[in-house]
């Protein structure tokens, strides 16, 4: 049967997920385990299972526009894939007997602490590399002879599909973070495509173990992905349109909400944390725009040609008329 509240929840994450780029598994588990008071293990599970069938959508885009690299991509499949799908299956062997819940809270939580702080510094980067507050502008062309170097990759793509498998969360900040780090020749068009297309065999590792290993609920998956199809989608056609920048800054401090209440903070706390990123982080945003203004403020503005004085001034002869 149908959940029309989880059809909502799955509508305003797919949209968040076509807007941004990122943040599936980051905002739909917490708003399962948080909002609809699901198990842990069930809510991995059908997170995990869910954005199967959101990540191709994505793919497909980048794969026709050729944004995408390919070696790249055959590098973090070789370490993401029996990652993730070991991830399912560590869930299940683990010795944690009754305090698995509790344990994968902890884990969960330290996963949206990571994802927030790899949002920040994507930010960050993206400021510095274009010179803009906006974290836009011109991107440097691509190196066609990009050496791809194999077992950094590798362990990337282990590290990230090892998070899907155990929390379904982290891969996406992580592997385009450490991407903009280890290839800053790759534009960033071609770092999101490159992500989005290798997580289509990650996550279909990571269901497939959560289909034999996890407590995975058809009903639940089936109504969240009735939402967060056509979110995702209409969220994708707007982000054409609207800049992406305040709702990555909302997410960033959402995700530390999180993790933070995840990991047993106290409420208190929790709102202390995310007021004191919500005014720092707009402060420090205020001020990194004024610099970067000040630094393009120094253009020389054009300005007109003043006649000699050997120039005679015309008079228009209508005037003399009475």
């Amino acid at each position: 049967m149908v959940d029309l509240p989880l059809v909502l929840g799955g509508l305003l994450v797919g949209f968040v997920v076509g807007l941004t780029g990122m943040g599936g598994g980051a905002l739909m588990t917490p708003m399962l385990i948080f909002v609809f008071r699901v198990d842990p293990l069930v809510a991995v599970s059908s997170d995990v299972v869910a954005s199967l069938f959101m990540k191709p959508a994505g793919a497909f885009v980048h794969l026709r526009r050729r944004t995408v690299n390919l070696p790249l991509v055959g590098w973090l499949c070789l370490g993401s894939v029996p990652a993730a799908f070991s991830g399912a299956l560590l869930i299940r062997i683990i010795p944690f007997g009754d305090q698995l819940d509790t344990v994968l809270k902890y884990i969960l939580g330290v996963a949206l602490l990571l994802a927030s702080c790899g949002l920040v510094v994507r930010a960050v980067l993206q400021m510095v590399r274009t010179r803009s507050a906006l974290g836009e502008g011109p991107v440097a062309p691509t190196a066609p002879d990009l050496v791809v170097r194999p077992l950094p990759t590798v362990l990337l793509g282990a590290v990230a599909g090892l998070m899907v498998g155990l929390t379904s969360v982290g891969a996406g900040s992580i592997i385009i973070v450490i991407l903009l780090l280890m290839y800053p020749a790759l534009k960033a068009s071609q770092v999101v495509g490159t992500d989005l297309v290798q997580a289509v065999p990650l996550v279909a590792a990571a269901s497939l173990g959560h289909l034999l290993y996890g407590d995975f609920s058809l009903g639940l998956t089936v109504s969240l992905l009735i939402g967060a199809i056509p979110g995702a989608w209409f969220g994708a056609h707007v982000s054409s349109r609207a800049p992406g920048g305040i709702i990555r800054r909302a997410l960033a401090i959402l995700l530390l909400a999180s993790g933070l209440k995840l990991l047993g903070a106290p409420l208190w706390l929790v709102i202390a944390a995310a007021s004191a990123a919500l005014v720092g982080g707009n402060l420090v945003w205020i001020w990194v725009r004024r610099r970067f203004a000040t630094q393009t403020g120094t253009r020389q503005t054009p300005t007109t040609t003043p006649s000699t004085p050997d120039e005679p001034t015309r008079i228009d002869e209508s005037s003399r008329r009475p």
